[in-house]
């Protein structure tokens, strides 16, 4: 699943970013990615309508889009690595200011 908010992740071999964003309670859905490179873009829309999901791809064939949704991997962050870089922020903050 492609998480809310903006990810990096994979797809077909290239690296993208995607932006996922939620309205109506959840009951519409954009997203927009775009391969790192430059060489790929999606963008569709997606509406939970009482007859049914209607998927509704910008400029391009429902199944482009289809294909990426499904196979789009979301990178996880190191963790450990941001705490780091976090707690020394802080603490070069706190050298500056004593």
């Amino acid at each position: 699943m492609i998480p809310l908010g903006t990810s990096f992740g994979s797809y077909n071999h290239r690296r993208y970013t995607a932006t996922r964003s939620s309205f109506s309670g959840g009951r519409a859905h954009k997203l927009v990615a775009e391969a790192l490179d430059g060489s790929d873009y999606i963008s569709l829309n997606l509406y939970d309508l009482s007859a049914g999901a209607q998927l509704a791809p910008c400029e391009m064939p429902a199944e482009k889009v289809i294909a990426f949704v499904l196979g789009y991997a979301p990178e996880t962050p190191p963790k450990k690595q941001l705490a780091k870089t976090v707690v020394s922020d802080i603490s070069v903050f706190t050298e500056i200011n004593d």
